[in-house]
């Protein structure tokens, strides 16, 4: 067996600045760090990717290279443009698992040309909550018997080109009216709601062999009141006991509000680190920003003393290291080529929902109200207006904010269509309002995000996504 020092660098997995491997990355993955987690301000292009875990592999072969790319509203390859393919709670709104799976093996092969090993990807939760703040679009549907067979149909695609799939965020983020990332939700469930319902996609997804599950800090008061991370009752009894679950178990970012508010940063991170590792998970997601060394020194510090103490057997550890490196077997090989949208834009069509007849009567304004993106989906570009400016000469986009009704009113003037986009509207009572005062401007409303309560009797759009793909779609049929 390896040492405890060794064994503590094997289960870590940091994210990092740049969009190349920096010096001290390089020495820890030469010296046997478990691997590192790529998100957008990694990416530049495909090619850029593939060089970079490229330069990765080349110091030790059998490193994990994980990216957090669902789809969708939330995408690392494309946060340049807007993902290649629909989120899923499109896909969900196409109800086809066949055309679930397709997309997700177009998903797994790209991410085997950039040399990704493991994909922090599906979502298995619910939109159980009209105002979850976090998960929204990222999941299937809100039914279980109905969103399960999509989870399933993701991870046989997505897992197809030897890119793993880990499904989140257990036991499951939809019903949490406060979002992970800043605070710590306790779920209003009971275990035998949880097994009726959230517990339900997770199911799934082990059936279909998913090689990761990725925890989700979440309190559940009868498992206790750590969250799901740090609860032994949840990970071990749980998810390997009732579950059956056998692969690797990777925790959300540790340093995240919900358990990093309590813990600190470095001390904190380390104490974590512990407690994660007692409760059953095996790699130590820290990757939501960008860390250094130092970061890492002081975990492995954490998780060696513990071992010596006695409070973390040394089996768990290389335990929890084996399954760590079971995910960085090298994907299938594929080359690096053009994006390729075909795929994506028929899913996109297809989960189109339309009420009343959302047609053009001439050139439109098309007014994009633009609300903050969620910490999980970031900055990327969003809007339909350049779109339809492009298929119908003389459209004119504004972008505007939700306090901007007199500009929008005056922008209205001269045109007979208009065309309002607004992403989950429900969730923000300024952009209610705003569509509201709209009310003597006859408009043609596109939803982007999670539909809400079908407001008015006007002419709508439901897309159920924000990627360019559903934003082109929605386009075409306007046009």
């Amino acid at each position: 067996m390896s040492s405890p020092e060794k064994l503590a660098e094997a289960v870590v997995l940091p994210g990092f600045a740049g969009t190349t491997a920096p010096d001290w990355l390089r020495r820890r993955v030469a010296d046997g760090l478990g691997g590192a987690i790529l998100f957008g301000r990694n990416v530049v292009d495909d090619e850029q990717v593939a060089a970079l875990t490229a330069q990765l592999r080349g110091e030790r072969d059998g490193v994990v290279v994980g990216i957090d790319e669902e789809g969708g509203d939330v995408t690392r390859l494309d946060v340049n443009t807007g993902s290649f393919v629909p989120g899923p709670l499109a896909l969900g709104a196409a109800d086809d698992p066949e055309l679930t799976t397709a997309v997700a093996a177009a998903l797994g092969e790209r991410l085997a040309a950039c040399g990704v090993t493991i994909n922090l990807a599906p979502c298995a939760d619910l939109t159980l909550a009209a105002e979850d703040p976090i998960i929204g679009v990222r999941a299937f549907g809100s039914d279980p018997a109905k969103a399960s067979p999509h989870v399933a149909a993701y991870v046989t695609g997505l897992q197809k080109y030897g890119v793993a799939a880990c499904a989140k965020h257990f036991p499951g983020h939809g019903a949490a009216t406060e979002d992970s990332h800043v605070a710590l939700p306790v779920l209003p469930r009971t275990p035998e709601e949880l097994r009726d319902i959230e517990l339900v996609p997770f199911a799934a997804a082990i059936r279909a062999g998913v090689r990761a599950v990725m925890t989700g800090h979440l309190v559940v008061r009868a498992w206790g009141d750590e969250p799901a991370t740090f609860n032994r009752a949840a990970l071990t009894d749980v998810l390997r006991g009732e579950l059956g679950f056998t692969g690797a178990v990777i925790t959300d970012a540790l340093e995240m509000g919900a358990v990093s508010g309590g813990y600190g940063r470095h001390d904190g991170l380390g104490l974590s680190a512990v407690r994660a590792l007692k409760a059953g998970a095996d790699a130590l997601c820290i990757g939501g920003a960008a860390f250094e060394a130092d970061a890492l020194d002081a975990i492995n510090a954490a998780i060696v003393a513990a071992v010596a103490s006695g409070e973390l057997p040394l089996e768990r550890l290389a335990e929890a290291a084996e399954r760590t490196a079971a995910l960085g077997t090298d994907p299938a090989p594929a080359t690096v080529g053009p994006v390729d949208r075909r795929l994506g834009l028929e899913a996109a069509r297809k989960a189109l929902r339309v009420t009343g007849e959302p047609r053009l009567d001439g050139p439109p304004l098309v007014v994009d109200v633009e609300t903050e993106p969620t910490i999980a989906a970031g900055p990327m570009p969003w809007g339909l207006g350049a779109h339809l400016a492009e298929l119908v000469p003389g459209t004119r986009a504004l972008t505007a904010g939700p306090d901007d009704l007199e500009k929008i009113l005056e922008a209205a003037q001269g045109f007979r269509s208009v065309v309002v986009v607004t992403r989950e509207a429900h969730r923000h009572p300024r952009v209610r309002a705003l569509l509201s005062a709209l009310s003597t401007v006859d408009f043609i409303r596109v939803e982007t995000g999670v539909p809400g309560p079908v407001d008015g009797d006007g002419p709508r759009l439901d897309t159920f996504s924000g990627s360019y793909v559903s934003l082109r779609a929605a386009a075409e049929y306007l046009a």
